[in-house]
């Protein structure tokens, strides 16, 4: 039979000479059959292309009709460099059969070892691999899993995926001041990271030793072969150089009025010192804007869209209560369930347990009040409630300078148009030393004194929801918690496994965002700790709510619904629950989207498993679960709550609530940053001085009866702190012109299989109907949460976007 094999390379990393290595170069391809008997065939794959974007190679070939079916193809790469090889097509059969790469193939000179891949129809549970492969899948599984590979730093070329605690997070070699504590483990429960293999550094033979690359396996880079494409790290890179020479600019400088604050989207701020100024602002053009007239780069920003909507609305209370139920942290508010309000913590350390706010208190604020009982059986009664996990650290935080902290119950009335109205707020130091315990509950008021107060009294709590957004709802919940199933999806479920298939796409470059994370923003001096409240507290904050709040089964959206009493199960509802407050948009257009992929899920998972026990025997699946449990969360691996997973159902929801995490979740939390935080006194990322009522001096309290415009300003973040925050906001709610969307791109082997293809077709016609239904609601006057004067649209779940910040979108993974 005459044959020809087309091979499809993306290229090779660098510039006009690595294309010219190609010439008098080749790849040896070496064929194999489905079944063990019938052997290999090898070839030479002679270049073909004109140019470095049509790069392909071609060799034709007789292949004996007694070799049967070719299950897989091993690469060896005789160039100087590794090659990007994006799909192998063998035509001239009755159909082409497609083998997708889309790997860098490393250089025989780095490594003499093939590159086995898989064709793509043979999708198939480990019991269904024909026997040719067998030995090639667990081959592969055992090199990815490094085993027998040494215990060394990693390279860029290695592909190998394992586990580590964040023991990397300070930098002891180059400041004891940047020690910090491992998370990981008994005393910092958290969830492992991939390791690197480097070095411990010198000064703490704990801590891992930090470089400027930071090692994740190959393929999770970042792309670095299709033109155009977003290149994240560079872009990293640029906007640490440009806020380099901010972090010194006055840095303890408040903003001497509000209008000083506009100036920031109106004129700009220079940045003298920098270089390559075309560059920047070719990468930025959002951010870097170059003046021909001083000859200097001007960091100008966006009007976000909140402001461009209300420029006051950050001061309303209406639009405070909004942004609980449709802002960019819409997974703290709580029902309330039980009356008086009471801490969990030891009252002999931190005071009495129960809540200052009173039911008096309630009484006053709330317009034909009944009883407190029956507020909170009609369900009327609601809260963010920031006491316990604060409260610990308030004396800590307030020993750092220029930031402090309280312990924080906000209450919250749900009024007859549905929308929350905040009634009252409760700050809280915990006694110290010579200092007694001071609680002090703050409400709406009528006259001057108590107004300002409110105002002050609100700006910390934004700040507290601020940081538990930005370190629990952000970070630990999607990009930290989804590690750990990255690394075991590769270490044990080969690439011809249908589950590694379906999660594939979700996972698309997470790890080297994560990697980039624990280099520039959550590090030790890095942009969460010089600007957020807790400051070098916040990580290991972050472990105390991992230890105390986080479980798998609670990260799906209905049960996360349930557990903070937002929703009831009841089957005569959509989607099976009944919310606590019927215009939620999160939830709203959450559960949506949840069921358009537990639906995907459910069709995907029963083609591959129609009787209950292929799941009971799928070692593959068993080493996977069982791996995330007590390797990649292995401070939870006791915990009651894991699924189990013996069924096609179990495994459902485990997968649906993974995929969810990825996208939906992330994306809600992720793209709505810089409309709703980068005007920062709607959403400040720190308050920097305490209330004026706490111990106050003839001075101090005289200064607020004087001018409290300026001390509110003294409570934001001062002029460098606000323009960093503001930088990356930006950056990090951008879509990359490569973004992979929800419901999109098709999946190869999903192509490959016929009743897969028309089960994600139905997938990508639902999730589109989505966005149509979102534009629906957001038109519908009667829902105050996304519609009204000033009101910006609750779109952060609507599937798809155009490139750039949008504040929409729902990305396949958490990619940014």
């Amino acid at each position: 039979m005459g044959l020809k094999v087309v091979v499809t390379v993306g290229g090779v990393p660098g510039a006009t000479e690595n294309f010219q290595d190609l010439f008098g170069n080749k790849l040896i391809l070496e064929l194999v059959a489905e079944e063990s008997n019938r052997g290999t065939k090898t070839l030479d794959a002679c270049l073909t292309g004109k140019n470095p974007n049509d790069i392909k190679y071609e060799a034709e070939f007789e292949l004996p009709t007694e070799f049967g079916s070719v299950g897989a193809i091993w690469i060896k790469n005789e160039h100087g460099k590794e090659t990007f090889v994006k799909s192998v097509v063998i035509e001239g059969l009755s159909d082409p059969l497609t083998i997708s790469c889309n790997s860098w193939v490393h250089s025989n000179d780095d490594n003499p070892e093939k590159r086995v891949f898989f064709v793509d129809k043979l999708s198939c549970v480990p019991s269904k691999t024909p026997s040719g492969l067998k030995p090639l899948r667990e081959k592969e599984l055992a090199i990815l899993r490094g085993e027998g590979a040494a215990d060394v730093p990693r390279g860029k070329k290695d592909r190998i995926y394992d586990y580590d605690m964040y023991n990397d997070l300070g930098d002891p070699d180059k400041d004891s001041d940047l020690v910090r504590p491992i998370l990981g483990g008994t005393d910092h429960p958290y969830p492992r990271r991939c390791k690197t293999g480097r070095p411990r550094s010198t000064s703490d033979p704990l801590s891992e030793s930090r470089s400027t690359e930071v090692y994740v396996p190959r393929d999770e880079a970042f792309s670095e072969v299709e033109k155009g494409t977003f290149n994240l790290k560079t872009v990293f890179l640029a906007l640490a150089t440009a806020t380099a020479s901010l972090k010194n600019r006055e840095d303890d400088k408040q903003f001497s009025d509000f209008t000083n604050i506009e100036f920031l989207f109106k004129i700009g701020v220079e940045l003298p010192n920098l270089n390559d100024n075309g560059r920047l602002q070719e990468m930025l053009p959002r951010l870097f804007k170059y003046s021909e007239s001083t000859q200097k780069n001007v960091l100008r920003f966006e009007t976000p869209e909140t402001i461009k909507r209300d420029k006051f609305g950050w001061i309303s209370d209406e639009e405070f209560g909004r942004q609980t139920l449709a802002g960019i942290n819409p997974l703290s508010i709580t029902l309330v369930k039980e009356w008086p309000l009471k801490s969990k913590l030891d009252p002999k350390e931190y005071g009495p347990s129960e809540s200052a706010i009173t039911t008096e208190i309630v009484m006053g604020m709330i317009p034909g009040f009944s009883t407190i009982d029956e507020e909170i059986e009609n369900k009327k009664l609601y809260m963010l409630d920031y006491h316990d996990i604060f409260l610990p650290y308030v004396h800590k935080v307030r020993e750092q300078k220029n930031t402090t902290l309280y312990g924080s119950r906000t209450l919250m009335y749900l009024t007859p148009t549905g929308t929350l109205r905040p009634i009252a707020i409760e700050l809280v130091r915990p006694p110290k030393d010579d200092k007694p315990l001071w609680k002090k509950v703050f409400t709406p008021g009528w006259d001057a004194t108590s107004m300002w107060l409110w105002k002050l009294a609100k700006v910390h709590v934004l700040a507290h929801d601020s940081g538990y957004h930005q370190l629990v709802s952000h970070w630990l919940r999607t990009h930290c918690c989804t590690e750990p199933y990255i690394i075991a999806t590769n270490r044990q479920l080969s690439k011809m496994h249908p589950i590694h298939s379906l999660l594939h796409p979700h996972f698309r470059y997470t790890m080297a965002i994560n990697a980039l994370a624990r280099g520039a923003l959550i590090n030790a001096g890095g942009t969460i700790e010089m600007c957020f409240s807790l400051g070098k507290y916040g990580t290991e904050l972050s472990s105390v709510a991992y230890d105390q709040l986080w479980r798998f089964d609670q990260e799906a959206l209905p049960a996360d619904l349930i557990a903070r009493g937002m929703a009831v199960e009841d089957p005569d509802s959509p989607h099976g629950l009944k919310l606590s407050i019927e215009d939620y948009p999160y939830a709203n257009d959450g559960l949506r989207l949840w069921d358009i992929i537990k639906n995907w899920v459910t069709d995907y998972v029963n083609h591959y498993y129609p009787e209950e026990n292929l799941v009971k025997s799928d070692e593959e699946l068993h080493a996977w679960w069982t791996e995330i449990r007590k390797v990649g969360h292995a401070d939870k691996q006791d915990e009651p709550w894991w699924p189990i997973l013996n069924t096609p159902k179990d495994l459902i929801w485990i997968l649906t609530t993974i995929i969810w995490v990825a996208s939906g979740h992330h994306a809600a939390v992720n793209f709505g940053q810089y409309d709703y935080a980068g005007y920062f006194p709607n959403r400040a990322p720190i308050a920097r001085v305490k209330m004026p009522c706490e111990d106050p001096t003839d001075v101090e309290w005289e200064k607020f009866k004087c001018k409290p415009e300026d001390v509110l300003l003294s409570a934001l973040p001062s002029q460098g702190q606000a323009i960093q925050v503001m930088a990356v906001l930006d950056v990090l709610s951008n879509h990359s012109p490569d973004e992979e969307y929800i419901g999109d791109k098709m999946e190869p082997t999903f192509e490959a299989n016929p009743q897969i293809k028309d089960a994600y077709e139905k997938f990508k016609e639902n999730v589109q109907k989505l966005g149509t239904i979102i534009d629906g609601r957001n038109a519908d006057e009667s829902l105050r949460n996304r519609n009204g004067v000033g009101v910006v649209p609750y779109n952060l779940l609507k599937p798809s976007s155009e490139a750039g910040v949008t504040g929409m979108g729902v990305p396949n993974s958490i990619s940014i």
